[in-house]
């Protein structure tokens, strides 16, 4: 019976930005936000809105294929983003001055002000996770509920020594580099991944090697930190101090979980994150 019928369509979404049908279910489009035209894809019709934050290098499209597929579209209305110089959202280029991580929060939070959100939750991964402390921390009457994996406050002399150890792409497996490959191309994705580790690896000259350890106590929203225990790029150490330094916020572990947890556990961490929302 489910053949006979014509396939559904999304609606476009005009109102918003001009946008393009995804298949069945999620739409993309693009919205000028802070003098960029940032990518976005939607998807879902609930009346709870949550916006995927990617990692490094990383867009709607290669970070959360499961989370848009699977997540519960009754309930939630979810948008992921690709911040300026990631994706689709080229030009321009990527760069990473001091502020890169709040320029990032503002570009995400006045997204999805400009999609017309009054107030929305947050799920961010790695880089993404820290752009959504520092959201969180800075826009409290946005921010509904706030969901953080594989994320990190402070950068480590630890941690300078790992990211240097992936600085130089071609060493990545090639089921992880392909993709980002096919998205941006050798060169610039090779150059973006080494000027990341530049710039990242700054915060270790700071007092503590701080990012946003001073903020974490500003979140006031329910938040939920989940961490894969087989984590190679974040130690754990890193979750424990954003799950003490924010008050009531719950810590998952997951002991087969690396870093990429939200895709190798999909099933998982979708329900995890449902109920928590």
């Amino acid at each position: 019976l489910l053949q006979l019928r014509p396939p559904a369509r999304a609606a476009p979404l005009t109102p918003r930005g001009p946008a393009a049908c995804y298949g069945t279910s999620i739409t993309s489009g693009k919205m000028q936000v802070n003098g960029v035209h940032l990518h976005y894809q939607q998807t879902g019709e609930g009346s709870h809105a949550v916006l995927l934050l990617p990692g490094m290098l990383g867009s709607g499209q290669t970070d959360f294929g499961p989370q848009l597929k699977s997540m519960n579209k009754q309930l939630f209305t979810v948008v992921a983003w690709d911040p300026r110089g990631y994706g689709k959202s080229i030009p321009p280029s990527r760069d990473f001055p001091p502020d890169f991580f709040e320029r990032d929060a503002k570009d995400a939070v006045d997204l999805m002000q400009a999609l017309k959100f009054k107030k929305f939750s947050l799920l961010g991964w790695s880089d993404g996770g820290i752009t959504a402390l520092i959201a969180a921390a800075k826009y409290p009457n946005l921010i509904h509920k706030l969901v953080v994996w594989g994320a990190n406050a402070s950068v480590t002399q630890e941690d300078v020594r790992i990211y240097n150890g992936i600085r130089d792409v071609s060493k990545w497996s090639e089921k992880v580099r392909k993709p980002l490959e096919e998205l941006y191309g050798h060169k610039y994705f090779a150059e973006t991944c080494e000027a990341w580790v530049d710039g990242i690896s700054r915060f270790a000259e700071n007092s503590d090697g701080n990012i946003c350890q001073q903020l974490l106590p500003d979140i006031k929203c329910p938040t939920f930190i989940i961490h894969g225990e087989k984590d190679p790029l974040v130690p754990q150490a890193h979750a424990e101090y954003i799950h003490k330094h924010i008050k009531g916020s719950r810590l998952l572990l997951m002991p087969e979980g690396k870093h990429n947890l939200h895709l190798r556990f999909a099933e998982d961490f979708n329900r995890e994150v449902e109920n928590f929302l």
